[in-house]
C-alpha cells in the first residue's frame, strides 16, 4: 500500500510535489472506498483505495506515474540491469538550465508485509547522490541507513554508525556501485531485511498503460480463462453484465505456425541457436467471443472482429482480478480509453466492493472523464489534479483544497475551470482565422483527408 509519494526535478516536475493517499478524517462518506492498514502507532490511519488524477494534456499526469515507475526501476534493476559505468536514466526538468545539473529526488512512504517504510533517493545521471531507508516495524522510526555522497572526500558517508535492528553488511556496502541503490544490491545478496521491500517493488507495484495507441496484452486474461475454470466463470459473468452483447468467451493456447518467408524470424532463430535459449514466443492465445444472434443462435467472433472497447475491457479484467486477489498497487494511465463512463464507474464500484473482502489493493489512474466526478462514486479526497504553471512546471493538488460544498456539482465545477487543471484556450483555436494566419494551406490540406 502507498501512503505518500513525493517527486522533485523529474520530467515536468521542477519543485517538490506530493501525492498523499491518506483519507480525510472529516469525511465519513463512502466507507467502502477507504481501508485501515492496521499499522502500529497509527491505528486511526485510513488510506483511500483509489486516486483519480485529472488534468489537461501535458499537465503532468503521466509523468507522475513515470516517476513512480522510475523509482521501481532503481530498486529492482539498478544493481543488475545496467553496466557498472552506465548513466542512470534520470530525466530532469529541462525548461530551467539550473535544474539539469541538480538531482532527481523521489521519496515513497509505503507498507510492505504490514511494516511501514520510507525510501528516499536522490540521483543524477552520474551517480546516486543520497539513499535513505527508514523502517517502522513497531511504530517507532528506525533509520536503517543513510548513504550520502561526499564530493570532497570522493566517497560515500554512511550513517547512523550503529543502525537500530539492521545489519548493514560492509561487504555489500563496498560492492554497491555509484549508479546502483544499496537496497537493490543488498537484495541481490539476499539480505533478509530488505528482501520484503525489494519484493514489494518487484511484484506488488504494477503499471498498465491504456492510452490510445498503447498495445494492451490480452494474454493474462486469456490465460485465466484457458487454465482456471473457476475464474473463467467469474470473467464470463462480468463480460455478460457489461452489456457488450457477449454470452461467453473461450481461449485456447496455440502454437505459432512457422513462416518460411519470414526473414526476421529466421534471423532471430539463428541468434537463439547461438545463445542456446529461446527469445521468440512459440505460442499464442486464440480468443473467441460468443454472441447471441437471431433466434438465439450463438455466433463466434474472433479477436480482430471485436470493438476496441470490448478488447480493452477484456484485457483489463484479468489484471484487475489479479490485483485484488494479491493486494497489489496498480497504476493505470488513461483508464477510460475506449470505455464508456458508465462501464468505468461500475468497474470502480466492483473494485471497492471486492477489496472489502480482501483489503490491501490500491488503484491510481489518470483520466479526462469528468463524469467520474460523482460523489456517489468517488470521495473528494480521492480526486487529485495535475497542472502547469507559467514556467511549464507541473504541480499537484487535491480537490479538497477547494473545499467544495456537499451539494456542489463537481462535474460542472471542473468543466467551468473552478478547480483548474483544464486547458486554458480563452479565444479557441480559431483565433486569427479571419487574417488567415492559422488556416491550413490548400496544398497541405489535400493531404489531410
Amino acid at each position: 500500500m502507498i501512503i505518500e509519494f513525493r517527486v522533485t526535478n523529474y520530467r515536468s516536475f521542477k519543485t517538490e510535489q506530493t501525492l498523499n493517499l491518506a483519507a480525510s478524517n472529516y469525511d465519513k462518506s463512502l466507507p467502502d472506498n477507504v481501508m485501515n492498514p492496521g499499522l502500529p502507532a497509527l491505528p486511526e490511519l485510513r488510506l483511500v483505495k483509489t486516486v483519480a488524477l485529472y488534468g489537461p494534456n501535458a499537465g503532468g499526469k503521466t509523468n507522475l506515474l513515470r516517476a513512480l515507475q522510475f523509482l521501481q526501476w532503481l530498486v529492482v534493476n539498478s544493481a543488475t540491469g545496467q553496466q557498472p559505468e552506465a548513466p542512470i536514466p534520470s530525466e530532469t526538468f529541462r525548461l530551467d538550465p539550473e535544474t539539469e545539473s541538480q538531482p532527481t529526488i523521489l521519496a515513497l512512504t509505503f507498507v510492505a508485509e504490514r511494516v511501514r517504510y520510507e525510501l528516499a533517493v536522490a540521483v543524477t545521471r552520474e551517480r546516486v547522490v543520497q539513499e535513505r531507508l527508514v523502517a517502522y516495524p513497531a511504530g517507532r522510526a528506525q533509520v536503517w541507513y543513510d548513504r550520502v555522497w561526499d564530493p570532497k572526500a570522493g566517497a560515500y558517508d554512511w550513517s547512523p554508525a550503529q543502525p537500530t535492528d539492521f545489519k548493514r553488511d560492509p561487504g555489500i556496502m563496498e560492492k554497491t556501485r555509484k549508479n546502483a541503490l544499496f537496497l537493490s544490491t543488498a537484495a541481490q545478496w539476499n539480505n533478509e531485511q530488505v528482501v520484503p521491500i525489494y519484493r514489494w517493488f518487484a511484484n506488488e507495484l504494477r503499471f498498465l498503460n491504456l492510452a490510445a495507441g498503447a498495445a494492451v496484452d490480452p494474454s493474462f486474461t486469456a490465460r485465466m480463462i484457458g487454465q482456471h475454470p473457476d475464474r473463467k466463470n467469474a470473467l464470463q459473468g462480468l463480460l455478460k453484465r457489461a452489456d457488450l452483447g457477449l454470452v461467453g468467451v473461450d481461449a485456447m493456447e496455440r502454437d505459432i505456425p512457422s513462416d518460411p518467408t519470414d526473414k526476421w524470424r529466421k534471423a532471430f532463430e539463428s541468434v537463439e541457436k547461438e545463445l542456446g535459449q529461446e527469445i521468440l514466443p512459440r505460442k499464442t492465445w486464440e480468443i473467441t467471443f460468443r454472441h447471441e444472434g437471431k433466434a438465439g443462435k450463438v455466433v463466434p467472433l474472433d479477436w480482430q472482429s471485436e470493438s476496441a472497447g470490448t478488447c480493452r475491457f477484456f484485457s483489463l479484467l484479468g489484471p484487475g482480478i489479479d490485483v485484488v486477489a494479491n493486494r497489489y498497487v496498480i497504476c493505470i494511465d488513461e483508464l477510460d480509453t475506449s470505455l464508456h463512463p458508465s462501464l468505468v464507474a461500475e468497474l470502480l464500484r466492483l473494485f471497492f466492493q471486492s477489496t472489502n473482502m480482501n483489503p490491501g489493493a490500491q488503484l491510481i489512474f489518470t483520466t479526462h472523464n469528468p463524469l467520474l466526478l460523482d460523489i456517489t462514486l468517488l470521495r473528494r479526497d480521492q480526486v487529485w489534479f495535475a497542472d502547469k504553471d507559467h514556467e511549464g512546471a507541473s504541480f499537484l493538488y487535491p480537490l479538497t483544497d477547494y473545499k467544495p460544498r456537499a451539494d456542489e456539482s463537481l462535474v460542472r465545477g471542473y468543466l467551468s475551470g473552478r478547480y483548474g487543471a483544464v486547458p486554458f484556450i480563452p479565444k479557441g483555436l480559431t483565433e486569427g482565422a479571419a487574417s488567415g494566419d492559422n488556416t491550413i494551406p490548400a496544398k497541405e490540406a489535400s493531404h489531410a483527408t
